[in-house]
């Protein structure tokens, strides 16, 4: 078998070379002999029961079983079905090869013989179909082990493993039938189906038309619901995956036994006040399966929208409201996770559902003293411990108000200001308080007590009321706060006091040391989101804004504080942007003219515009703009995520710029896109206003009026010299704005697709500045250019010197050649004369001069040849050169001049020479 001849292979690898007989290589092999070979039926189970221990305990011996073993196990298994326990034996063999074997000492990279024999079993002919069909045999330990072996080699083999299944005719049935065996075999099957149909679509089907459903939420009462042990856990995770992103199986789920099993589950019974972590675990399975019914399927399902609008709508009708407001409101004892998961889920049920949101809007809670459900989730946002908590419920405040205009102007109108005593008053009181005297209190209450992290809870919650609503947000404007002592001032607007707020909580960050960063980080943001939201189309609200001078030095100073975080001087800068593009004053001092101006001063454009851009690169809002998978909840993953009790304030690193992890939760993406829109329109409304500056002058100057005793044609003289005055000053602002204007909408034209592009600068040193970058950056280019082409015209130089001696070679070796002819012509006429004196015993003459003759053609012609060969490579190269200096703008012609007048000056001088 060519599986099991690799495999010896790795094994010679692991143990050193295959015939070094090693001692559990030939123990195991003795043992297989005596199963395979043994007359006696007892020999050969002592045999199995020592292969069996040996094989659980050695790394070794397990490498050496899966050299070898296999096939002899898989036999006992085929043919010896009578003899049961062989088969056990045998079973219990293959269980112990595929289980890892933990050692504290091994080696990290060593080799995993469990991986190895999983992977070799699973791919044996019939392995699978043949463990499959021994779980209809009668011995219980039989089914035992085969679920065991089933179950291991899922978890290292689960592609392999489910493809098989599939593939082995009524393979699922028989597994769908051990739910129905006994106990402990009904519990390995659950936890197989659960590994099974956890990405296999094709497997949930057969599971679901095989009676899941039914069984699972039999098996879950008999456990005792919530109350239950892991079992109900296993039993709701099988669940959850069936039902994940699968609009057909929660359709079948919702009109075969419907959602009153699942209610029974979350229903709480007795009046416990302690809750264990199993059913904590339970209870979270449960929550999540709400949440996967809520969701109504996957994306690329045609049909979600529809079938999440119908889960809904069964759902609340099912009382599930009123559940999920037990368990996070009602329940105060239940533990965090509980609580935090079950207010989400009350988000997601009423998020854009207006049959949902009434019936939340509605509900009351208590027995006794009754109160609305929404009071009470308020309460519980301003007064938890738990930033987690905070979150949660906020999210119940913002699916209610997102789209419902009818819910925002129904809190808004509660939102009466009550006197300062009322607003003060012990906290037991505020349960006869109504929703907007209680957000009033949050907002208010802070001052005296030091503490901002209530305002800013309250603060969150007042930004989805405010969200896209200008009647609420003009109502809520007209909000005014009465100091603590009458008689030391007039009431102040509610903007006014959230901006005094956000500047307490920077001064709070000096005295409060170590303590500042989470208010720094988490406060601040949280009051310049409201009033980010406030100002939004709300030209009232930035007149409001701007009544009060010091507001606008703050933001500017917010924007130039290096010490805050990325987020909050981004924030700072865009609600700046928004006294722009929402400025709607003709005032001077406050109209958007004069907002763009001292930008410009104080801050700069670049820097502003800088700040954009570093806000969107930033942690927070990257992952707040990204969708967040959903973390599943497993046997693996179960016991941190009950454990978890809040947000660890030490998990603030740098590398986030001390930004709190709770802010990717409050700037949602609707939030983000928000911002990046205002972003292109703060842009596009600066270029606007300094390519359009103010053409109307309100205010006659004292100069145009005419004294008291001057004459006319002072008077005229006068004005005619201011008026040339202010013309000059006009032209200068309006050239330096007109400039300014073209440098912002070539640096800012691609702001509404987030580009790396920068704003053009806002003075006259900006453009300074860049001018002598551009200046310094011309002239490095220059220098370079300068060295490269000294360089090209120092090879130049070499390469004619060279011509010019290949030149000079070459009439060497035609002198060399007319001396030779000359030569031979010589010779001709002695011999002659010679043979004109008479007989002659030389040799032929003739002969030996046509010999040297071509000798020394050939000669010639070789060294010629090779001459013209470099002279060629030579051409070339000058032609190549000639180019690159055209390229340089050098006259190519001038520079050969002369060149061939020295070689015509050369052989004038050999033709004299010869003379």
């Amino acid at each position: 078998m060519d599986l099991v001849s690799g495999y010896k292979g790795v094994v010679g690898l692991v143990f050193g070379n295959e015939n070094s007989g090693s001692n559990e290589d030939s123990y195991i092999e003795r043992l297989l002999d005596r199963i395979s070979n043994g007359k006696l039926a007892e020999d050969r189970r002592t045999a199995m029961v020592e292969l069996q221990s040996v094989v659980a305990e050695s790394n070794a011996a397990q490498l050496a079983f899966g050299a070898m073993g296999f096939p002899v196990m898989i036999s006992v298994l085929k043919e010896e079905r009578d003899d049961v326990e062989m088969v056990r034996g045998a079973l219990e063999t293959l269980l112990a090869a595929l289980t890892p074997i933990d050692h504290a000492k091994g080696q990290k990279n060593e080799v995993q013989p469990a991986l190895m024999n999983t992977d070799l079993l699973s791919r044996e002919a019939d392995s699978i179909a043949l463990l499959l069909s021994l779980l209809s045999e009668e011995d219980f330990y039989v089914r035992y082990y085969t679920l065991q072996l089933l179950t291991a080699l899922l978890t290292n083999s689960p592609n392999r493993l489910q493809e098989a299944i599939l593939t082995i005719p009524r393979g699922i049935t028989r597994l769908m039938d051990m739910l129905m065996d006994r106990e402990v075999i009904r519990n390995e099957a659950l936890l197989l189906l659960t590994y099974l149909t956890r990405e296999a679509e094709e497997i949930q089907k057969i599971v679901v038309f095989e009676g899941a459903f039914e069984k699972i939420f039999s098996i879950i009462k008999e456990e005792g619901g919530s109350e239950g042990g892991v079992v109900v856990q296993d039993c709701l995770e099988l669940l959850n995956n069936l039902i994940r992103n699968n609009s057909s199986n929660q359709i079948l789920l919702r009109e075969t036994i419907g959602f009153d099993p699942l209610m029974l589950i979350l229903k709480l019974r007795g009046s416990t006040y302690s809750v264990t972590q199993q059913k904590t675990i339970n209870l979270l399975s449960a929550l999540e399966t709400i949440n996967l019914l809520i969701m109504g399927g996957s994306e690329a399902d045609a049909g979600k929208e529809a079938n999440r609008l119908t889960n809904k709508t069964t759902l609340v009708q099912k009382k599930a409201l009123d559940h999920l407001l037990m368990l996070s409101v009602e329940s105060q004892w239940a533990p965090v996770p509980v609580r935090c998961s079950a207010l989400r889920c009350i988000g997601d049920l009423i998020a854009g559902n207006p049959k949902n949101l009434d019936v939340i809007a509605r509900k009351v809670l208590g027995e006794g003293p009754q109160e609305l459900a929404l009071n009470s989730i308020l309460r519980i946002l301003l007064r938890t411990s738990s930033v987690q908590e905070f979150l949660a419920a906020d999210y119940v405040f913002k699916s209610f108000c997102e789209k419902n205009a009818e819910g925002q102007t129904m809190l808004a109108s509660t939102l009466i200001p009550q006197p300062y005593s009322m607003t003060h008053a012990p906290l037991e009181e505020d349960v006869n308080m109504t929703f907007g005297s209680m957000l009033l209190r949050g907002l208010t209450m802070s001052e005296s007590e030091g503490d901002l992290e209530t305002c800013c809870r309250a603060a969150s919650v007042l930004s989805h009321v405010l969200k896209d609503n200008s009647q609420c947000k003009e109502k809520v404007l007209r909000i005014e706060i009465e100091p603590p002592t009458p008689s030391l001032g007039s009431p102040e607007p509610l903007l006014h006091r959230m901006v005094k707020y956000l500047a307490l909580a920077t001064s709070m960050k000096g005295r409060e040391g170590k303590s500042s960063t989470v208010g720094n980080s988490y406060v601040q943001p949280t009051i310049l989101k409201l009033l980010v939201t406030w100002l939004a189309d709300c030209p009232s609200a930035v007149n409001c804004f701007l009544d009060s001078r010091p507001h606008l030095t703050y933001l500017l100073e917010l924007v130039s504080n290096e010490s805050a975080t990325v987020c909050i001087r981004g924030l700072a800068a865009v609600l700046l942007g928004e006294c722009v593009i929402y400025n709607k004053s003709a005032e001077s001092g406050k109209d958007a003219f004069t907002i763009v101006d001292t930008i410009g001063q104080k801050v700069g454009l670049t820097t502003f515009f800088l700040k954009f851009d570093e806000m969107q690169k930033s942690y927070i809002f990257a992952s707040a703009s990204s969708a967040q998978p959903r973390r599943l909840l497993t046997r693996s993953t179960a016991a941190s995520m009950a454990d978890i009790e809040d947000v660890d304030q030490n998990d603030i690193s740098d590398k986030k710029n001390n930004d709190h992890p709770s802010l990717s939760s409050v700037f949602d993406s609707h939030f983000v896109i928000l911002v990046k829109s205002l972003e292109a329109d703060i842009r596009e409304k600066i270029v606007e206003v300094y390519s359009h500056p103010k053409s109307q002058v309100t205010v006659v100057p004292a100069e145009m009026e005419q004294k008291s005793g001057e004459s006319d044609g002072a008077y005229i003289k006068r004005l005619k010299a201011f008026i040339e005055k202010q013309c000059s000053e006009i032209q200068d602002l309006l050239g330096r704005n007109a400039t300014l204007a073209e440098g912002m909408a070539k640096t800012s034209g691609g702001s509404s697709s987030q580009s790396e592009q920068r704003a053009g600068g806002a003075s006259e040193r900006v453009q300074v500045e860049t001018l002598k970058r551009d200046l310094q950056e011309a002239s490095q280019r220059l220098e370079f250019l300068k060295a490269e082409k000294a360089k090209i015209e120092s090879e130049a130089s070499m390469y004619q010197n060279l011509a010019g001696k290949m030149e000079s070679d070459l009439q060497s070796l035609s002198n060399a050649y007319n001396s030779l002819e000359q030569a031979n012509f010589n010779m001709e006429k002695e011999v002659r004369a010679l043979k004109n004196g008479g007989p002659s015993t030389f040799p032929d003459i003739e002969a030996i001069k046509a010999e040297a003759k071509e000798e020394a053609q050939k000669e010639s012609e070789a060294e010629l040849n090779d001459l013209l060969v470099c002279l060629g490579q030579e051409q070339s190269k000058v032609e190549k050169l000639s180019a690159r200096l055209l390229e340089l703008g050098e006259d190519v012609d001038k520079l050969l001049e002369g060149i061939g007048d020295d070689v015509g000056l050369l052989e004038d001088d050999d033709e004299d020479d010869d003379e």
